[in-house]
């Protein structure tokens, strides 16, 4: 491939609904642009994105793709992003690396949950973008009705730039907006003039007047004219249109057949005509040694910088880390400063990625998307440039994951097998987390969604040869006391030789402290138990709130109190003092009212408005309490409950299929309560039926 200047560069993030046709559209624009001999399709699991084993097996997209298309002199890097909220990070890292965007509604299932959120995410970074409306060879699909849904959510910026022409229920054509003509297509692919219908002149003199408007307010002279009745020219009109849509004051709509490859023509040429390059865009950092603001914007001509936007592990053919250049021009064998990690990392040699294919280039210039091999020490969202002039971006923010599950590895050999490679999906995907919760004697497997997970998990087996099994996590309940209790407990053992002997009397009630595992004090007098002794009994009791007697979990919120006992002169020993006191705390906490304690969530829950009522009476049957209701950023509704972390599971499955995708949700520890009774014994009668100590469930 050849190399580009900054002004022939397009970065452009294709987003939308799952199944809105975002990779047959790319593929479509391949094939028009000659990269393909045919173009493939997601059944068949030929597309040049979805290249992944897991994606022609689910026959979706789940990481992004990078698609350069050469076309017309200039370079169109696509980046394919999945539609599925599971991999939501992975259109967080291609919307950092973008300057516009396509967003893709399908003509026959119209505006979705997808839609609204692509848009959402357009706005958070100031994207330019459009809509392509998709599925427009099938007989119910309805342009006219995706554009009205727009213009009711977004208001006179959306500006349909084309009107389709069906004749027997066929999609043969299109008129064109802006010079108000209407071609058809030929057998070959070609198009050819035609009449406007008549039915499409009501909906093109509509259109026509938003796009004059838009027109008429980008300079007072233009709005002098366009009160005066006059007409623009199609030149005034495109400068017009070239200007309202980098700054998104103006959000064509185009339209089209992925399956006939029919509109992606018109769609690539207004890509390289609308949409901006590089050069029009800003982009700043800081000079790590300064603390000054560094105003890269994709100039050539400044020292050379770059920002790395996600990153690929292949088992065989390694690692690539893909950036983004915003300043100066990267070439191979150059040296890089990563400023985060202190370390300087040698390029080697320069690639370009289209799908799974790396394909070598000698040079890249700024605003060009290209590849690094084989970099030790840089991560995903690191900064690289020179050490002379060392610069930090700042990082995208990624979704936080919420999801976990518990995992094991079956074959315990492959224990170190299986965290290397866990380690190295940890790499692609910042969404992925490993927790050890050493209190539980369980590892926590994190992500955005349990489908993510599970997904993990066929791709250690494939990739990697290892295999793990996902479970339900283990809650971490705790136990503690609500009463009083004076217990003693004698340990009296006769061996050969010396015997055990150890005796306390004490008292156990609630510290009120629940952070803390326990409270020892002693108020003996007059010896009966000897000073020296007092260690032990502290020992012991510390050892026995690791496991309470209730089910085996810990204890919190203990107040211990040795104040009598007795010993042996010959048979007591700190052991047996240890042991008296472990086993008087067990006896001490069944006699003063035990209870299990199980943690609870701060939940947040971001929805629409009409779906507010569903998810109140979910959180019901979870055992939720809900605090209140507010307002979000977004206009969703904000809800928030105290949640018991054992109603969390599969919640976010749930949520989303209650609110059409439309749902969010966060939340946090927020503090320990009682576990209702039935709750209770059930989970007691769980935990009774693990015989060997030490078990695991």
């Amino acid at each position: 491939m050849k190399v580009y200047t900054t002004d022939k560069i397009r970065n452009v993030v294709v987003l939308g609904h799952a199944g809105s046709g975002k990779t047959s559209l790319v593929e479509a624009m391949a094939y028009l642009a000659g990269m393909t001999k045919r173009p493939g399709n997601t059944a068949d699991g030929n597309t040049i994105s979805d290249y992944e084993s897991q994606e022609k097996k689910r026959k979706m997209s789940i990481r992004t793709s990078l698609i350069p298309v050469e076309w017309e002199g200039d370079k169109l890097n696509f980046l394919d992003t999945p539609g599925s909220l599971d991999f939501t990070g992975e259109v967080a890292e291609a919307l950092s690396a973008a300057d516009s965007a396509i967003i893709v509604v399908s003509g026959k299932n119209g505006v979705e949950s997808g839609t609204k959120r692509a848009w959402d995410e357009c706005e958070k970074y100031h994207l330019p973008r459009m809509f392509f409306v998709t599925d427009m060879d099938i007989d119910d699909a309805s342009y006219r009705e995706v554009v009205e849904e727009l213009q009711k959510l977004y208001g006179k910026k959306i500006a349909p730039f084309h009107l389709p022409i069906r004749e027997n229920g066929q999609f043969v054509g299109y008129v064109n907006v802006i010079q108000q003509r209407a071609k058809r297509w030929k057998d070959d692919g070609t198009v050819e003039k035609c009449d406007i219908p008549d039915y499409s002149r009501e909906n093109l003199e509509s259109y026509r007047e938003i796009l004059m408007e838009s027109v008429a307010e980008t300079s007072e002279e233009f709005m002098d004219r366009y009160f005066g009745g006059e007409e623009f020219s199609d030149d005034e009109i495109r400068q017009a249109m070239r200007a309202n849509i980098s700054e998104g004051g103006i959000v064509p709509v185009l339209m089209g057949s992925n399956t006939l490859c029919r509109g992606m023509y018109t769609l690539m040429v207004d890509v390289a005509k609308y949409l901006p390059s590089p050069e029009k865009r800003e982009c700043t950092g800081i000079n790590a040694k300064s603390n000054d603001v560094f105003a890269a914007n994709f100039d050539f001509s400044k020292p050379k910088s770059a920002y790395v936007f996600k990153t690929i592990v292949d088992p065989f053919v390694g690692k690539y880390s893909l950036i983004k250049v915003n300043s100066g021009v990267i070439k191979s064998d150059d040296t890089l400063f990563n400023y985060h990690r202190d370390a300087e990392e040698r390029v080697g040699k320069l690639y370009v990625l289209c799908g799974s294919k790396a394909e070598e280039v000698s040079e890249l210039h700024a605003g060009d998307i290209g590849a690094l091999s084989k970099l030790q020490k840089t991560q995903t969202t690191d900064s690289l440039s020179t050490k002379a002039h060392p610069v930090a971006y700042l990082r995208a923010t990624l979704p936080t994951p919420y999801t976990y599950l518990r995992y094991t590895v079956p074959n315990k050999s492959d224990v170190d097998k299986a965290s290397t490679a866990i380690s190295k999906i940890m790499q692609e995907d910042l969404t992925v987390q490993v927790k050890n919760d050493s209190e539980n004697h369980q590892t926590l497997l994190y992500g955005v969604s349990e489908q993510q997970l599970e997904i993990i998990k066929d791709q250690l087996q494939e990739k990697y040869k290892v295999e793990i099994n996902l479970g339900k996590p283990r809650i971490a309940y705790k136990e503690t006391i609500l009463g009083k209790s004076d217990v003693e407990y004698k340990y009296k053992k006769q061996t050969g030789g010396h015997g055990q002997y150890g005796h306390v009397k004490m008292t156990f009630e609630p510290s009120g402290n629940l952070d803390e595992g326990y409270e020892f004090s002693q108020t003996v007098v007059g010896g009966a138990v000897p000073k020296n002794y007092f260690p032990a009994v502290e020992k012991g009791v510390m050892e026995a709130v690791s496991a309470g007697p209730l089910a085996a979990y810990p204890v919190v919120g203990l107040k211990a109190n040795l104040y009598d006992g007795s010993y042996h002169p010959v048979d007591s020993s700190e052991n047996a003092f240890k042991k008296a006191a472990s086993m008087c705390l067990k006896k001490g906490m069944m006699e003063a009212k035990p209870v299990l304690l199980e943690p609870i969530a701060l939940l947040k829950v971001y929805v629409p408005d009409a779906k507010t009522g569903d998810v109140m009476g979910d959180l019901n049957k979870r055992r939720a309490r809900v605090n209140g209701m507010n307002i979000g950023e977004d206009g969703r509704q904000e809800v928030v409950a105290e949640i018991p972390y054992a109603e969390l599971y599969g919640y976010g499955t749930q949520l989303r299929s209650m609110t059409g995708g439309s749902g969010d949700f966060s939340y946090e520890f927020l503090k320990y309560q009682q576990t209702p009774h039935e709750i209770q014994e059930a989970e007691i009668e769980r935990r009774a039926a693990i015989v060997k100590e030490g078990e695991e469930d």
